[in-house]
């Protein structure tokens, strides 16, 4: 099993824009569900701390195998939901890990 987990922050200059952009790319991962060969888990998470050093989103997700995670990479559906997400996010981080 491979776990890929990834942070982002978002755009928005309210608080209130920033927890719309999160809940945008809260819905569009999650509608990866089902949808992904080997994607055995999904969980989205927005950031309820708000320190001024946390993410406004996680990604948790969890693939079969290496391979599984890198048809994902290119997947048609994973490709739509970056699009959407790529236009609101100002910062990325990512972790791979078996």
């Amino acid at each position: 099993m491979v776990k890929h987990i990834v942070m982002w922050n978002v755009r928005g200059e309210t608080p209130e824009q920033k927890k719309e952009s999160a809940v945008l790319v809260k819905t569009a991962f999650e509608s990866l569900s089902g949808k992904i060969p080997g994607l055995t888990r999904l969980e989205v998470g927005l950031d309820v701390s708000a320190v001024d050093y946390a993410c406004d989103v996680v990604l948790y997700t969890e693939f079969e195998s290496q391979e599984s995670l890198d048809a994902y990479a290119s997947h048609p559906e994973h490709l739509r939901v970056k699009q959407i997400v790529g236009d609101i996010r100002i910062a990325r981080h990512q972790v791979d890990y078996v």
